[in-house]
């Protein structure tokens, strides 16, 4: 005979498990889905979201609500998120600094980058581009603004969208390897970063491909290596900074939807069906193509090892360079 405790208990498991599979069978038509930005409008972020937002939408057969929450690199987005109903209405946008960099960067976080979350699935890969105002350093290559730079110690600053993000660290790296002596000027974001290039406050950032195309077409900046391995379609022409003159430098990012832990893996793998069919679309691929930006296509398990991977290399990035943050 079961114990009066035992009977609750059993019955208490019961009742969950009907609750979870009801909510995975509703899902999501009780209301629409929010996705959470770490980052400002107007960032790569955005951009990736914007143009995913209407596709994605008929590929679930729900209703996408982009909300903004900047700040601390990501990370609060990253808090609402953790701390949501795992329900599949609450997502976040997250990247290679939310959920690689941060964790080895800040001292302390009011989540665990690891278990507080569901991996769902990647969205793309992004490359920097080191971009310069040449009314502050007038070079046309990566080996002449190592040299321009080198002949005048601490005289040149480089901007990054803030504190330890993937764009000051891949600075940092770079500036690291080259041996070179500059000043970080850190932002709030993106968009305030690369004015600060066009105003001449900075001479240079390693700003994503997607979000400078516009003012490099239109002669306002110019730009002198990409920071994958390999060259990248939309500014093919542009060499990598490893051909030009770091050799072994690569660094770049990655956007991908997170959801709280303990999402049910039947919605889990509903996304990421959904991700996977929206990025197989030619004409969606060509537009990310021609913006700098490469759709990545992987499974839930692909895409956990990413991040776990991720986390790893960018533990060693930020040691190398000695990046911290209280």
């Amino acid at each position: 005979m079961l114990s009066i405790l035992a009977r609750a208990t059993l019955i208490g498991l019961a009742v969950a498990a009907l609750a979870a599979q009801a909510q995975a069978q509703e899902w999501p038509t009780a209301r629409p889905i929010t996705i959470l930005m770490g980052f400002p409008a107007g960032s790569g972020t955005d951009v990736v979201a914007r143009t995913l937002q209407e596709p994605l939408e008929k590929a679930l057969g729900a209703k996408l609500v982009i909300d903004y929450r900047p700040g601390a690199g990501g990370n609060v987005a990253s808090e609402a998120v953790a701390h949501a109903r795992a329900d599949g209405y609450t997502l976040l946008l997250g990247t290679a600094a939310t959920h690689g960099v941060n964790a080895a960067l800040y001292k302390r976080l009011p989540f665990d980058v690891e278990a507080d979350f569901t991996p769902i699935a990647p969205l793309v890969d992004v490359s920097n581009v080191l971009t310069i105002n040449p009314d502050i350093i007038d070079v046309t290559s990566v080996k002449a603004f190592i040299e321009t730079v080198k002949a005048s110690p601490g005289k040149y600053n480089y901007a990054s969208t803030g504190n330890g993000t993937g764009t000051h660290l891949a600075f940092a790296e770079f500036v690291a390897r080259a041996g070179l002596d500059m000043v970080h000027v850190p932002y709030k974001g993106g968009p305030e970063a690369l004015q600060g290039v066009l105003k001449g406050d900075v001479c240079c950032i390693f700003n994503q491909v997607q979000t400078v195309l516009a003012q490099w077409r239109a002669g306002n900046v110019r730009l002198l290596g990409v920071t994958t391995k390999t060259r990248v379609a939309a500014v093919a022409d542009i060499p990598t900074i490893d051909e030009a003159g770091v050799p072994g430098y690569e660094s770049y990012t990655w956007f991908g939807l997170f959801g709280s832990k303990d999402l049910d893996p039947k919605i889990t793998a509903r996304i990421n069906t959904a991700v996977r069919t929206t990025l197989e679309m030619p004409a969606l691929r060509h537009k990310f193509l021609e913006t700098g930006t490469a759709p990545r296509i992987e499974t839930v398990e692909q895409f956990r090892a990413t991040v776990k991977a991720n986390r790893a290399k960018w533990a060693e990035v930020v040691k190398a360079v000695g990046a911290t943050i209280d």
